[in-house]
């Protein structure tokens, strides 16, 4: 069964219920925002700030929000500032494991000399990933099943490059000392003290993420328990532990006032797209879809996640645009019975929703 009690909390907690701010603001609240659907990264922006589409791609194109590849090997969203430390902080693994892994994908060291060269070449003032896989491909750089996104990947991962202004499809390919602030490093934001960033992250996931626990932001980030539990005794007063069968989670102060006033609203249907961090945020997802439910949010586990219709504290069903432009419809593939009001209010929040397509 689904925690409606947590649901609810969670869906405050994530600015679900009272948008607003800047994209930047909503964006660094949630410090990293999961992307690799970037039309679904863009909506769960949208839908925290209230406001369009374009504010998002203007807030791209002013280089003040971007994507890269902070931990986890998985691209996300994050203010511009924050790009740097937090790969630093995370990644060390990560690489370590794509570098493994060159020599089976037939790359060798010198590829990625090579590439990098080319990189810092054609990137200065940012370009489109089909051009830069061109330009790695003519000089020899095979970039075919997913070697060209695996170099790509580890430049971001290293703080060489970003993915920044929008390009009409797609963000551009920059380099990072030409796009990202200056002395936004581990080292620039934290002297190098690697629990100081630690506490950052997790005072910053707690808020926009809790109720959760440290284990839950040691599998969203891949950090140690260790550091990480080093890093909450730093925690101030802007987090509050709440003790809860055993287990000890943590909010953001106040959370609990936000829910009393704002529970009814947390309740109403809302769509959400399939990547969002309401349902990617956490290791356990049952407490918003259900036990008996969670082959349908990726069906046959292949890691695309279904967008997900949410009313009462619990996914209601799954949910598409069907039909072409000019001619979209809403369709839902519901897991239980759905009130004529719910449907209503889903049909609702279909016609509001910020498609960054037609």
């Amino acid at each position: 069964m689904a925690d409606t009690p947590l649901a609810l909390s969670r869906i405050v907690a994530h600015g679900l219920t009272r948008p607003g701010g800047t994209v930047r603001e909503v964006v660094q609240a949630q410090l990293a925002m999961q992307g690799q659907d970037l039309p679904g990264v863009i909506a769960s922006i949208a839908l925290r700030t209230g406001g369009a589409v374009q504010d998002v791609l203007d807030a791209f194109d002013r280089g003040e929000i971007v994507r890269a590849y902070p931990m986890r090997g998985t691209v996300f969203a994050m203010a511009a500032e924050d790009a740097l430390w937090v790969g630093e902080l995370c990644n060390a693994a990560q690489v370590r494991a794509q570098i493994k892994r060159r020599a089976a994908l037939g790359l060798s060291d010198g590829s990625f000399d090579i590439g990098r060269l080319i990189l810092e070449r054609v990137a200065f003032e940012g370009v489109p990933r089909a051009e830069l896989f061109a330009e790695w491909q003519n000089a020899g750089i095979e970039t075919s099943g997913g070697r060209g996104y695996h170099m790509l990947s580890h430049f971001v991962q290293i703080g060489v490059a970003s993915y920044g202004s929008w390009n009409g499809s797609d963000n551009n390919v920059h380099l990072a000392e030409e796009w990202l602030p200056e002395g936004s490093g581990l080292e620039g934001r934290f002297n190098g003290d690697r629990v100081a960033a630690a506490t950052e992250l997790l005072g910053r996931y707690f808020a926009s993420h809790g109720p959760a626990s440290i284990r839950d932001a040691a599998w969203w980030t891949k950090l140690p328990l260790k550091l990480l539990r080093e890093a909450a005794e730093g925690l101030g007063d802007s987090i509050e532990r709440v003790e809860t069968d055993g287990e000890t989670l943590y909010q953001r102060a106040g959370l609990a006032d936000e829910i009393a006033e704002e529970g009814k609203i947390a309740r109403e249907p809302r769509l959400i797209p399939g990547f969002d961090e309401l349902m990617l945020g956490y290791p356990d997802r049952s407490y918003m879809a259900g036990e008996e439910h969670l082959d349908k949010l990726a069906p046959g586990n292949n890691g695309v996640f279904k967008p997900t219709a949410i009313a009462g504290g619990a996914v209601q069903g799954t949910w598409k645009r069907a039909g072409r432009p000019g001619k979209r419809s809403f369709v839902l593939a519901p897991w239980r019975a759905v009130s004529d009001t719910r449907m209503r209010g889903f049909e609702r929040a279909f016609a509001a929703f910020p498609f960054a397509s037609e």
